[in-house]
C-alpha cells in the first residue's frame, strides 16, 4: 500500500485488538519519527503499552487505547501546523503498515502526557494499533464548497482537493478553503493550527507537489 492508497483507507479508530505492536513495526514507527522530528524541528515521541494517556471521557468511547505518538514541540507560533503536518505523515505512514490511528486533541489526560515529554508543548496524542474495525469515512464537503480556482480547473487541483477532504479536521467540520490560478495555492483555515498543517499534507499528497506553489 502508497500513501496515496493510505489515505483513502485512514478512518479514525477508537477500539483496538488486544495486540502488541511487534518490534519490527515499532522499528519502523520510530525511525519515520526520527526522520520527521529532525526534518520538521518537532519532538514526537511514542509510548507503548501505557493506559494512563486518555482521560475519563477518552476511555469510555476506545479500547485497548495503550499506543499513541505525543505530539509536541518548542513553543512558537507555527509549532501547530507542523505538528499537524507530521501527524499527517505518522498516520498514513501507520497505515501502510496495516495499522489504524486516531488523532485527539481534547480527551487525553494532559497532565500524564506532558511528563514523558518535559519542556514541550503538547498539542495532542495520535492512538495506533491494530483495529478492531477499518473504521467508517467521515462525511465530507463537496469540492465546489472548500474551493475555487480562477481560470480552468486543472486535474491536479482536483485531486488535491479531493484529497483534503479525506483529511482529519477538528470536529469533521472541514473549515478550510482552498484557492488557485494557475501555479499558485493558497489555503485558509478558519480552525486551529493542526488543521492547516494536516490539510496542507493532503493536498500535497493528492495534487503532487511539482504541479503548483503555496502562496
Amino acid at each position: 500500500m502508497d500513501f496515496k492508497e493510505a489515505i483513502k483507507k485512514r478512518h479514525v479508530v477508537r477500539r483496538y485488538r488486544d495486540e502488541e505492536l511487534d518490534l519490527e513495526t515499532v522499528s519502523a514507527l520510530k525511525r519515520r519519527i526520527e526522520e520527521d522530528n529532525e526534518k520538521y524541528q518537532v519532538h514526537v515521541k511514542l509510548e507503548t503499552g501505557d493506559s494512563s494517556a486518555l482521560n475519563f471521557a477518552g476511555k469510555l468511547i476506545s479500547k485497548n487505547a495503550v499506543n499513541y505518538f505525543i505530539m509536541s514541540g518548542k513553543e512558537s507560533a507555527d509549532l501547530n501546523e507542523r505538528l499537524g503536518y507530521v501527524g499527517a505523515d505518522l498516520m498514513l505512514y501507520a497505515q501502510t503498515l496495516g495499522l489504524n490511528t486516531w488523532w485527539i486533541g481534547g480527551t487525553f489526560s494532559k497532565k500524564a502526557v506532558e511528563r514523558k515529554v518535559p519542556n514541550q508543548k503538547v498539542i495532542g496524542i495520535i492512538v495506533v494499533g491494530y483495529g478492531a474495525t477499518a473504521g467508517q469515512q467521515h462525511r465530507q464537503k463537496d469540492v465546489e464548497a472548500v474551493s475555487s480556482y480562477e481560470g480552468e480547473t486543472p486535474d491536479w487541483f482536483v485531486a488535491g482537493v479531493n484529497a483534503a477532504l479525506l483529511a482529519p479536521t477538528a470536529f469533521g467540520k472541514q473549515n478550510f478553503s482552498i484557492s488557485g490560478k494557475g501555479r499558485k495555492v493558497a489555503l485558509k483555515c478558519d480552525t486551529c493550527g493542526e488543521d492547516l498543517g494536516l490539510v496542507k499534507y493532503h493536498f500535497e499528497l493528492g495534487a503532487g507537489k511539482e504541479n503548483f506553489e503555496w502562496e
